[in-house]
């Protein structure tokens, strides 16, 4: 894609945002002034999305529609390109393997130049993966899992290396934590990510409270990132305003960097030409925009990306998970019972009001939770059809569709548990060791 059209669509991005703003907030934006606390009673706060667009940011995502985000939409505003049948397909010829269930049922729905990725790697070129995790809380749920459920399986079936960014000074940075809790956090979300399997060979997690420190190569990367982006840049791009701190002003800098391989010289040495391939939920693209638009001009590729839909709430795809609502999702600390007892009080239903009812007119699984959920985590797709045909003439009660993801999902928990269990300090400590990592690339 020429630069041209890069600012045309960032401009079309600017002003579709603006729009949103003003849906949100009921006034125009204006650079230097930040909204103004909506009238006691006005319906012009931050829930009155039915105004507008669905509005994402890396910090809010909202809409109106109990289908969720319209991804389509989204695809248009954001600029990027539909993983479509022919992508997959593309996918699956390249790497000889049945596309994981996140691509075949778009899950993973959106991409940066992905079959860029694929020429290369045809071509016997090297690339590498690149995801993260900011560790807010030390309990994580089943919808933080699905970036590294994937990115598992592409490391898996492209058998490259990886490497995994816990954004702990960010953390420190938007919410109400000291330093040492959130390097904490960090440690202790890295054990559920290690569990997800990760091969230790080709596997570098790192904290950027430790990290950035000790690696030159790494910080040299965010200097030169910082000085070709300006502040209204990013106060366009993330919504800053005058009264934000300056760390989180400078921190996209930060997220930036991994994307470009001479920042872990310890893995490439001091190669610059290495392409990075970025899987994460598409609330993050806009740090990812800045990056692309960046990387030529300091001279290094652009990183690709494969975006995902978001994880819903337990209470309805309109309403946002929160780690400080235990009700919100499965944890991944949660008992079998406590699953049981979730699902069956909280998950949101497309069923009817009454038995009858649900028998006659069917149920909807646009709307429902539990189907949605199964559709993440049921590997069987024609287990998954059989049950949205059930589910929607009426053959299949709520009850019963409530049981089929109670019994996907605690042993998926339990199963999570087990391995994570098995994971030591000492573990961890391997994985965030700064290291050469095994891979095939000259």
């Amino acid at each position: 894609m020429c630069p041209t059209n890069e600012i045309d669509s960032a401009v079309e991005m600017l002003l579709s945002l603006k729009m949103s703003y003003k849906a949100a907030t009921g006034e125009d934006y204006k650079a230097d002034y930040p909204p103004r606390d909506p009238a006691p009673g006005s319906d012009s706060g931050l829930d009155a999305t039915e105004a507008g667009e669905d509005f994402v940011d890396p910090w809010t995502v909202q809409t109106s529609s109990a289908k969720g985000i319209d991804y389509d939409k989204l695809i248009v505003r954001f600029g990027s390109s539909k993983i479509d049948k022919e992508l997959i397909n593309r996918i699956e010829r390249v790497t000889g393997q049945r596309p994981h269930r996140f691509l075949r049922r778009g899950i993973f729905f959106s991409h940066r130049d992905m079959h860029q990725i694929l020429e290369a790697y045809e071509n016997k070129k090297p690339f590498y993966l690149y995801t993260g995790r900011g560790p807010s809380s030390e309990a994580m749920h089943v919808g933080h899992l699905i970036p590294f459920i994937f990115t598992k399986w592409l490391q898996d079936v492209f058998n490259v290396p990886l490497v995994i960014q816990m954004t702990d000074d960010e953390k420190y940075l938007w919410k109400d934590l000291t330093l040492d809790q959130a390097y904490g956090y960090a440690v202790e979300n890295a054990k559920d990510i290690i569990a997800c399997g990760f091969d230790i060979k080709k596997t570098f997690i790192f904290s950027d409270l430790d990290y950035m420190g000790m690696s030159p190569g790494f910080y040299k990367n965010v200097v030169k990132i910082q000085k070709h982006v300006t502040f209204n840049q990013v106060k366009g791009i993330f919504g800053f305003t005058d009264s934000d701190c300056i760390g989180k002003i400078s921190f996209p800098a930060i997220q930036a960097a991994p994307s470009f391989s001479n920042s872990f010289p310890q893995i490439f040495r001091d190669r610059t030409d290495v392409q990075c391939l970025i899987p994460c939920a598409i609330d993050q693209d806009p740090y990812f925009r800045m990056t692309r638009d960046v990387a030529p001009r300091i001279g290094y590729p652009k990183p690709a990306l494969l975006h995902s839909t978001f994880f819903p709430a337990l209470q309805g795809a309109q309403t946002k998970m929160s780690a400080s609502d235990p009700n919100s999702s499965i944890f991944l600390t949660d008992t079998a019972k406590q699953i049981k007892t979730k699902v069956n009080k909280h998950a949101f239903s497309g069923g009817r009001d009454t038995t009858e009812e649900h028998r006659q007119f069917g149920g909807n699984c646009d709307v429902d939770v539990s189907f949605m959920y199964l559709t993440f985590f049921l590997e069987d797709d024609d287990r998954l059809e059989q049950i949205r045909k059930d589910y929607t003439s009426g053959a299949m009660l709520t009850g019963e569709l409530k049981k089929e993801l109670i019994e996907v999902l605690q042993p998926l928990i339990a199963e999570h548990q087990a391995r994570r269990k098995e994971v030591t300090d000492e573990i961890v400590k391997e994985f965030m060791t700064p290291r050469k990592l095994s891979y095939d690339f000259e």
